[in-house]
């Protein structure tokens, strides 16, 4: 029998559009995809390097992590301003299966923006924790306000469990020190937990990511990881910081992934030693390079056309809007008329009668790119997309 919670759910749909898409390849199909937000840059090569150096290491690791890693991992921080050791590290199979399993160990109603990543309201639901979608709007560049958080958290007094995400999936803005201050200060008086979802800050495009650990240390927890900066999604190697005062979540971590994925591959953790060790400034700045380069050129010709968009800040991503109607339905005609596959607002919780959508600018060799090859050329998939998607809007 089916376990009742998981009635009516759907695989994720990034990874859904992704599969999808690569159907219609194999079919012949000519498809642009901005649907699955993987990062288009290859792992650097030091890094490459020092997994094929460690592909030997067969032995379970410690369950929180190499020792080494996590230190690593802590001195990263430490030097964004993020003031912890390895003893507050916890390294595992992703941070999607690390969020999942901090929502298994603290039983609280979890609270998530919108629009937000497609995978943190079903983990809750698999979890069994009650979840609240706090409002933004358009006008406001989607971004959690203390004056929502106050009315909700002042609503009554429980344990909750906040993720903020920034710079976000699916809108690629993030928050200003200012902001992110404002925040604490509620954050605080109602005692809410939180997991700073900061999977994208070294690819703020202008290296002015902050953390909201600096502003509410005793309460945020702060999720990184290798697949986005490093390029390596598929090494499945994610980490979360959990301070001295949550010492406990990390305890309960601990015993949670003892009796699931045990440890993170050998190989993989030796390799992101280096990852973390290494100057790998220069390799992350032709990356932000590249994308600060590609965003107004993916974002204006859409624009032009009449779609609302907020200038891309951070990531690879931006939600776009075209006022009121089928947010699915308008996906399908736009892939079966262009080509261009892109993911419906609604699948990160905007309303389902408001026209929008999210795409993932990532269509392009990122190899190629950081190699210094004319961008033109390099991301022509990407600016090809683009066009024929603006001409579909402008004749809908």
């Amino acid at each position: 029998m089916k376990a009742p919670y998981l009635e009516g759910m759907r695989p994720s749909a990034t990874l859904a559009i992704n599969e999808h898409s690569k159907r219609l390849i194999a079919e012949g199909r000519s498809v642009t995809r901005f649907g699955l937000g993987q990062s288009p840059f290859p792992v650097e090569e030091r890094v490459v390097e020092a997994l094929r150096r460690h592909a030997h290491e067969k032995d379970y690791l410690d369950v929180a992590g190499l020792p080494a890693l996590r230190d690593a991992v802590a001195a990263w921080h430490t030097a964004s301003g993020v003031k912890c050791s390895g003893r507050n590290v916890f390294v595992g199979p992703g941070s999607k299966e690390l969020l999942f399993t901090v929502q298994m160990v603290y039983e609280a109603e979890l609270l998530v923006t919108n629009p937000c990543w497609v995978s943190y309201t079903p983990q809750a639901r698999i979890a069994g924790r009650p979840v609240t979608v706090l409002p933004s709007t358009f006008e406001g560049r989607f971004r959690l306000t203390p004056e929502v958080l106050e009315a909700h958290c002042s609503k009554a007094s429980r344990p909750r469990l906040l993720i903020l995400n920034y710079p976000g999936n699916p809108d690629g803005l993030s928050y200003t020190a200012q902001e992110l201050e404002a925040l604490a200060h509620v954050l605080r008086r109602h005692g809410v937990l939180v997991i700073s979802d900061e999977i994208y800050g070294p690819l703020h495009h202008r290296g002015e990511h902050r953390s909201l650990a600096e502003f509410y240390p005793e309460g945020t927890m702060v999720s990184g990881g290798l697949s986005k900066w490093c390029g390596a999604g598929g090494w499945r190697l994610g980490t979360l910081v959990v301070p001295d005062e949550l010492a406990w979540i990390h305890a309960a971590l601990r015993v949670v992934a003892s009796e699931t994925f045990s440890a993170v591959s050998a190989p993989t953790q030796y390799a992101a030693v280096t990852a973390f060790t290494e100057d790998l400034s220069g390799y992350l700045e032709k990356q932000r390079a590249v994308l600060r380069w590609l965003a107004p050129r993916v974002v204006d010709p859409l624009r032009r056309a009449g779609v609302d968009i907020h200038d891309p800040e951070g990531a690879f991503y931006f939600v776009g809007g075209l006022g009121e109607g089928d947010p699915r339905a308008w996906c399908r005609e736009l892939l079966e008329a262009t080509g261009v596959a892109v993911l419906p607002g609604v699948d990160f919780h905007r309303p389902a009668d408001e026209l929008s959508f999210r795409l993932a600018y990532v269509d392009f060799d990122g190899g190629a790119a950081l190699a210094g090859l004319d961008l033109a050329e390099v991301c022509a998939p990407t600016l090809e997309g683009v066009r024929r998607m603006a001409e579909f809007i402008a004749s809908s």
